[in-house]
């Protein structure tokens, strides 16, 4: 169950059919410029007595100025402990979808990278996760990918938050 993807359009779909689907959506407008962006976010839930982190990864294929599509999946439900274990966890989870990810769409299309990358993190300026901007971005710029945050972070703030 843990690469079962969800999309409001296709229903349950696999790691390589959500590939197919972004390529597909890829090729759709081949001259547009297209963003792919990964991002993570939590809820807590008690789940049979016990307070849990319910961790929610979204893929959104955007065509610039034309709309996209997006694809989530549920990640682990684990006990957190504080803020900073959280935010932690959201953004090695969306480190993690893109190492598995992004090599299987560009070897899907023959290396013809279509899109920009981002990674989604649900910190801001303002509130608890101010003091953690730099700690978050840096793990995902270490990792060679490009990051925003709140309130860029769509990916994370509003579709994950929308299924966590």
């Amino acid at each position: 169950m843990k690469n079962v993807y969800i999309s409001p359009t296709d229903g349950k779909l696999s790691l390589d059919e959500v590939v197919e689907k972004i390529t597909w959506f890829l090729s759709s407008e081949p001259e547009r410029e297209y963003q792919l962006v990964i991002g993570t976010d939590s809820q807590e839930r008690v789940i049979d007595g016990v307070k849990l982190a319910n961790f929610v990864t979204a893929v959104v294929i955007h065509k610039k100025g034309k709309g996209g599509r997006y694809f989530w999946k549920n990640g682990t439900k684990e006990k957190v402990t504080t803020i900073r274990n959280k935010i932690y966890a959201e953004t090695v989870l969306s480190i993690e979808t893109a190492k598995v990810l992004v090599p299987k769409l560009q070897e899907r299309l023959n290396g013809n990278n279509k899109w920009e990358l981002e990674i989604h993190i649900d910190v801001g300026k303002v509130g608890k996760t101010r003091e953690m901007i730099q700690e978050v971005v840096g793990m995902v710029v270490g990792n060679g990918y490009h990051a925003k945050t709140k309130p860029e972070s769509f990916a994370a703030t509003s579709v994950a938050d929308k299924h966590a």
